[in-house]
């Protein structure tokens, strides 16, 4: 599928399905739900946790007595724990389509076409992915699907031309994946750059939270010397990671598809926390900063840096 929805100097692109149905309108405004974060299921709040030791190697055996979660400095009883969750995965894909991806995107788009194929052909059945493109516009190429044969398709028709609207592309995306079942993803494939946007770093961020989603940033580093690369740019993929319990990636042309793996093992080893926010400060704002430790020095812990606690599903 493919519309179009232009605001601001950037867009999105293809026809008009049900856009309008569940956004409202589209042009004229929006309403924002969603999480650093992660989301305030009613009262219960849950967290993608992934662990990881010194050497980078995931830990995935942990038990719940080995974690502690604070809300606003504050500790709370977890009253949910899910170690290698298996809640169904919900995907999203933006490739940065803008000229300066030229050489690279048909490495991009291969490596992509495998990590979807790894990410439908395992894990749980309710696995889904969608792609979105990004250039002066953002093109949404595939809603959510299990086809991968129409995704792949898609991937061959990205033609990079002139424009980069990264934070458009989030802050849309974050709306599609708001209200799905289970976990919520974003692989963003660009160095980062933003020319186009109507949407600032900050609202797309805050969409992104409030939509529970995981970001991982992919950066193909053409070389290895600052001069010449978007650092800026970069800076802003590693910002989305770590305000979200994500990483980013910088790898070279040869290795892609490594880095895709990468993250398909850290989604298949994610704990599950949830607990019942309990004693906060009467003064607490909209949104709470969480820390999530466990009692191993030597392990280093990823999570959301928080929630808003006037996001309902």
């Amino acid at each position: 599928m493919s519309w179009i929805a232009r605001y601001g100097r950037g867009s999105l692109a293809g026809p008009l399905p049900k856009v309008a149905a569940l956004f409202g309108v589209l042009f004229l405004t929006v309403t924002l739900a969603g999480q650093s974060t992660f989301r305030h299921d009613v009262t219960l709040v849950r967290l993608l946790v992934s662990v990881k030791n010194q050497a980078g190697e995931v830990i995935g055996s942990l038990g719940k007595d080995e974690f502690e979660a604070l809300d606003c400095g504050v500790k709370q009883e977890i009253a949910f724990f899910d170690r290698q969750t298996a809640q169904p995965l919900s995907v999203s894909v933006l490739i940065d389509a803008s000229g300066s991806t030229l050489k690279d995107v048909r490495y991009e788009t291969g490596s992509i076409g495998k990590f979807f194929k790894a990410l439908i052909k395992e894990g749980n059945p309710k696995d889904m992915a969608a792609l979105y493109s990004f250039n002066y516009e953002v093109r949404l190429l595939h809603d959510f699907t299990r086809n991968l044969n129409q995704l792949v398709d898609q991937l061959t028709k990205i033609k990079p031309t002139a424009g980069t609207s990264l934070y458009d592309a989030v802050h849309f995306a974050a709306h599609a994946l708001q209200g799905r079942e289970g976990r919520h993803v974003m692989v963003i494939v660009s160095d980062g750059g933003d020319t186009t946007s109507y949407y600032k770093y900050h609202d797309a961020l805050q969409a992104a939270q409030k939509a529970d989603a995981v970001m991982y940033g992919i950066i193909v580093v053409p070389i290895s010397n600052d001069a010449g690369r978007n650092i800026g740019g970069e800076h802003t993929l590693v910002q989305f990671g770590s305000n979200t319990g994500g990483r980013v990636f910088y790898p070279t042309v040869a290795d892609l598809d490594k880095a895709f793996g990468e993250i398909l093992i850290d989604l298949r080893t994610q704990y599950m926390l949830g607990y019942y926010p309990k004693d906060l400060p009467k003064d607490a704002k909209s949104f709470h900063p969480v820390t999530v430790r466990v009692r191993r020095p030597d392990l280093r812990v990823s999570t959301r840096s928080g929630y808003y606690s006037d996001v309902v599903p």
